[in-house]
């Protein structure tokens, strides 16, 4: 017995345009990019931001997240008998002496506060690039030591991406584990530069990858 369709030719035309349409939004269109599924896969792999603090070059840091967008940090440095505190939020930079506040004018504000978010910055990283101020761009594999590697390049909005938007960041995540073990970036204070970092020591505290 021979089946037979009943299709038309123009019906089946119709048919094939309409699937090659649907096929052809769903490429241009995804649901997810290779950015996002990767991303989402790295910040699988390191945690989320909390409530934590640490030690780091003779000083006390703190950092806090109450959602994606609200933070606090803070600095404590105690010289002989004098306790300095810094603590920086998306609104402010305050310094106490000894538990007195100290009025300063913008250019010392700006350093202590640049100083500060900085350490955190490079702390928290790479689960500060979900910031809307990031962009960031997937660039080709690379092998390291016989290992594949995802990387990104980041930059960051003038608007939103602070004093050294100007900054650029490359980052090279683990194809297997999704872990950062590199980080490279240059800028352009204090004379400018450019610098290369490997990570060690990875291990999750309290829900959050730590790297030194």
């Amino acid at each position: 017995m021979i089946l037979r369709n009943n299709f038309s030719p123009l019906i089946l035309l119709l048919f094939i345009f309409a699937c090659g349409s649907e096929f052809e939004q769903e490429t241009i269109h995804p649901e997810q990019t290779p950015i996002d599924a990767l991303m989402n896969n790295v910040f699988e792999a390191h945690g989320e931001l909390g409530n934590y603090s640490f030690d780091f070059r003779d000083n006390s840091y703190t950092f806090s997240y109450n959602n994606a967008n609200e933070y606090t940090y803070s600095k404590t440095v105690i010289t002989d008998s004098t306790l300095t505190v810094d603590v920086l939020t998306n609104d402010l930079f305050e310094r106490s002496t000894n538990g007195v506040p100290q009025a300063l004018d913008q250019l010392e504000s700006d350093k202590y506060s640049e100083s500060l978010n900085s350490v955190i910055y490079f702390t928290c990283s790479p689960l500060n690039l979900s910031d809307p101020a990031v962009n960031i761009v997937l660039k080709p594999d690379v092998t390291i030591k016989a290992q594949g590697y995802d990387v990104i390049e980041v930059r960051f909005d003038a608007e939103g991406g602070g004093t050294d938007h100007d900054d650029v960041f490359y980052y090279w995540f683990n194809k297997e584990t999704h872990i950062m073990d590199y980080m490279a970036y240059s800028y352009n204070v204090n004379g400018g530069g450019v610098r290369f970092r490997s990570a060690y020591n990875s291990r999750m505290v309290a829900g959050m990858r730590f790297q030194d």
